[in-house]
């Protein structure tokens, strides 16, 4: 595809999806998720109600000196869905979409998600909304430190952990840590994870939500009866998920026919030359595709990727790909939702319809957390876990996880993500009536 048909694609995805979030958004489409469930359970319409209200949200403003001297004021979120089960835990992300309702989405789908997976934690997040790609280093570490400081009343290692998200990474949460335990002078290395090795980070986080998503559509592809060396494979996104889910599958044998990332894609049906792809991102001055001189791949864009023919889609870029637009077209029989949200509440209906199989985000992208689990247990007992260890028990708990919502799926009829979801919210809901229970 020319570069003007990818504008024109991708400007008319854009616009569809705008349309179709005036009246579905991600907070609108993770509460119809939860009531889903809810209805299904039969819970109390009072216990019901408890379930979907966050328990604590903070807005703040911080006013920041950017390099030129003048003040910038940015705006900061962050939500606790719920700490029914344990401290809140979820990432912090900076983009110029993240408002109040998507943090509060996003703050339930880890409450879900922590549930499902069975962690001692609640859900939370939190998000900060300015463009990185147009601000310095330094600029960066000022809206880190005063985002921080802010959160201090409601973040603690045993009340709500931070972790890194879209466009933040390890060294943003060495600034978090830093700010945090200069304000406090109390040394706490759990109060956030996702940290750099030398501050007490653990082995195999980065990788952890990429390779939990390979190990999840490795294992529908089993269930399938495609062999790995057969599997045609499309993933959007070519980030700290979509770049560790690719690189994982392809070294089991898979063959990726399409990536994209924000400067477009590379598609060639016979298969991509991952290494030499990796190590073009590599040399890189931003890390991205542009300009990737194979003549082993043509052009594709992020919305057409979406829809080659292929065996599994795996968006792994921002909520809201999957829309009314592009689910009709969509070829693949199995998709796997390594990003939050990344199917609308309209166009998850019109997959079921057509028989097409989807992996929910709660399920498939659980890798960081339980990993961000393992580094908070590190930091609380002062201990340290090998890159085996924490590959061994994160690969352990994701297939239990995800035979549980097979047979529950199997059980009762209903899609992945209704099976998902019933098995999260029940353990949500038992855990409040007990509570309440015990208060009585």
């Amino acid at each position: 595809m020319q570069q003007q048909e990818q504008a024109e694609v991708a400007g008319r995805s854009v616009d569809v999806r705008a349309r179709e979030r005036q009246g579905s958004t991600l907070l609108e489409d993770a509460s119809a998720q939860f009531r889903a469930a809810a209805a299904h359970l039969g819970l109390d319409p009072g216990l019901q109600q408890v379930l979907e209200t966050p328990e604590r949200e903070m807005s703040v403003a911080l006013p920041i000196e950017m390099d030129d001297g003048r003040i910038a004021v940015f705006q900061g979120y962050r939500v606790q869905h719920s700490r029914l089960r344990g401290p809140a835990k979820g990432g912090i992300r900076y983009h110029p979409s993240v408002d109040l309702d998507e943090v509060r989405g996003l703050a339930a789908l880890m409450t879900w998600k922590c549930s499902l997976l069975d962690l001692p934690y609640g859900g939370g997040k939190g998000g900060v909304n300015c463009d990185p790609s147009l601000l310095s280093a330094g600029e960066l570490a000022r809206i880190t430190r005063a985002y921080a400081t802010a959160m201090l009343p409601i973040i603690g290692s045993r009340v709500d952990v931070p972790a890194p998200d879209v466009n933040t990474d390890e060294q943003v949460m060495a600034w978090f840590l830093d700010a945090v335990e200069t304000q406090t002078g109390v040394f706490d290395p759990a109060v956030v994870t996702g940290k750099p090795l030398a501050l007490g980070g653990i082995p195999g986080r980065g990788e952890a939500t990429g390779r939990g998503v390979a190990l999840i559509t490795m294992e529908m592809l089993k269930r399938r009866g495609i062999a790995l060396e057969d599997a045609r494979i499309a993933v959007q996104g070519f980030g700290k998920v979509g770049g560790h889910t690719v690189r994982t599958l392809a070294d089991a044998g898979c063959r990726i026919v399409a990536i994209s990332d924000v400067s477009g894609g590379l598609y060639n049906p016979k298969g991509l030359d991952i290494p030499r792809i990796v190590a073009h991102t590599r040399n890189h001055p931003r890390g991205l595709l542009e300009g990737y001189p194979g003549e082993d791949a043509e052009p594709i864009g992020a919305a057409e990727l979406l829809t080659v023919d292929c065996d599994v889609v795996i968006p792994a870029a921002l909520e809201g790909q999957i829309t009314t637009a592009n689910a009709g077209d969509i070829r693949a029989p199995i998709i796997v939702e390594a990003a939050n949200g990344p199917t609308t509440g309209e166009a998850d209906r019109i997959l079921e319809d057509r028989g097409i199989t989807v992996v929910p985000d709660i399920l498939a992208n659980a890798g960081g957390v339980v990993v961000s689990y393992f580094e908070w247990i590190q930091g609380l007992q002062g201990t340290k876990w090998t890159l085996e260890d924490v590959r061994a028990r994160l690969d352990r708990m994701m297939l239990d996880a995800f035979e549980a919502v097979i047979q529950r799926a199997e059980a009762e009829d209903v899609s992945l993500r209704l099976a998902a979801y019933l098995i999260a919210v029940g353990r949500v809901a038992e855990t409040a009536a007990l509570r309440r229970t015990a208060g009585a």
